[in-house]
C-alpha cells in the first residue's frame, strides 16, 4: 500500500470515532439537491438504491423518505449502528456494516450507485468499475460533497483566524484555494476516463449555516484533520475561536457550504464486456 492511500485510510478511520457528534453537527444537504439527483438519473418511486458510505444516514434518510429502496453500506462500525438507529423505523432501508471494495453482492440491479461526502475516500483506481458492475443497465452513479466555500461577501472570520492555524502546524499548504460557490472543482474527465460512463450531468449548490463557538467546534471535532490534532493543539485553537466570537455582537459566523452533484449514467455491459470485479 502506498503512503498516501495509507493515509487515506488512517483519515477515513477517525470518523468513526465521532459518530453521534458526526450526525449533530454535519450539515444537512439542500432537498433541491436531492430533488437533481432523482430527476437525473430517472428515479421514481420503489428505485433500488445502494449508499456507499452512508454515515449516519444524512443522505439516506431524505431519499428513503422519498420512497426509495436503499442499502446503506458504512465501513464504520460506530456510524453504522448510529445510522441504524437513526433510520430506524424505515423497512426501505438496510444498513450495512461493510467496506464499499470488500461487500459481496450479485452484479447489476441498483437504479443508483450513490455517495454523499464519502466517494473521495475511496480506491481511485477501482471504484468506478466496481460502482458500474453494481448497476442495472442504464442506471446511475451519483456523488458529491459539503466543503466550504467562500462567497465574495461572506464572513472573514476564515481567514482571520489562518495565523491560529499556521502557529500550531496546521496551516495550508501552498496550493491551497478558496473557492467561491459555483467554483467546486468538476470530475467530469475522470469519469469519462474510466470508459464506463456517459452523460456526465453536473449541478452546484451552495448554502448558509450559522454556528455559535460551541457548534461550530462541535462541527470541527467531526474534520478528520482536526480530530488528529493533538489535544494541545485543539485547546489554542479553539480558546482562539471562543475568543473572537465573543467579541462580535452575535457571537456567531457564517459558514458557507458548497455541493458538487456529478451524476453519470452507466454504460451498456455489451459495450464492456463482462470482466466485472464485485
Amino acid at each position: 500500500m502506498g503512503e498516501q492511500a495509507g493515509e487515506r485510510l488512517r483519515l477515513r478511520g477517525t470518523f468513526d470515532e465521532a459518530a453521534e457528534r458526526y450526525h449533530r453537527a454535519r450539515p444537512s444537504y439542500p432537498e433541491r439537491l436531492f430533488d437533481d439527483v432523482e430527476r437525473l438519473a430517472g428515479l421514481s418511486s420503489g428505485s433500488s438504491l445502494l449508499e456507499i458510505g452512508c454515515g449516519t444516514g444524512k443522505a439516506t434518510l431524505p431519499l428513503a423518505r422519498r420512497g426509495h429502496d436503499i442499502v446503506a453500506l458504512e465501513l464504520g462500525r460506530r456510524l453504522a449502528e448510529q445510522a441504524s438507529r437513526n433510520l430506524a423505523g424505515l423497512p426501505n432501508v438496510t444498513v450495512v456494516h461493510a467496506s464499499f471494495d470488500d461487500w459481496e453482492h450479485e452484479r447489476g440491479g441498483f437504479d443508483l450507485v450513490f455517495a454523499a461526502t464519502a466517494w473521495h475516500w475511496l480506491d481511485p483506481d477501482g471504484k468506478h468499475r466496481r460502482a458500474w458492475g453494481l448497476l442495472r443497465p442504464g442506471g446511475h452513479l451519483a456523488f458529491w460533497s459539503a466543503v466550504h466555500v467562500f462567497p465574495d461577501h461572506g464572513d472573514p472570520f476564515f481567514r482571520e483566524i489562518q495565523p491560529v492555524y499556521d502557529a500550531i502546524g496546521h496551516g495550508l499548504p501552498a496550493d491551497a484555494t478558496w473557492p467561491r460557490p459555483g467554483e467546486l472543482p468538476e470530475t467530469t474527465t475522470e469519469i469519462e476516463a474510466s470508459g464506463l460512463f456517459d452523460e456526465v450531468r453536473v449541478r452546484h449548490y451552495d448554502w448558509e449555516v450559522r454556528y455559535d463557538a460551541d457548534s461550530y467546534i462541535e462541527l470541527l471535532r467531526t474534520f478528520s484533520g482536526h480530530m488528529v490534532m493533538t489535544q494541545r493543539q485543539q485547546d489554542h485553537l479553539y480558546d482562539e475561536i471562543r475568543a473572537r466570537l465573543a467579541d462580535r455582537p452575535d457571537r456567531q459566523l457564517r459558514r458557507h457550504w458548497g455541493a458538487a452533484l456529478h451524476v453519470a449514467r452507466s454504460k451498456p455491459r455489451i459495450e464492456q464486456g463482462t470482466d466485472v470485479g464485485g
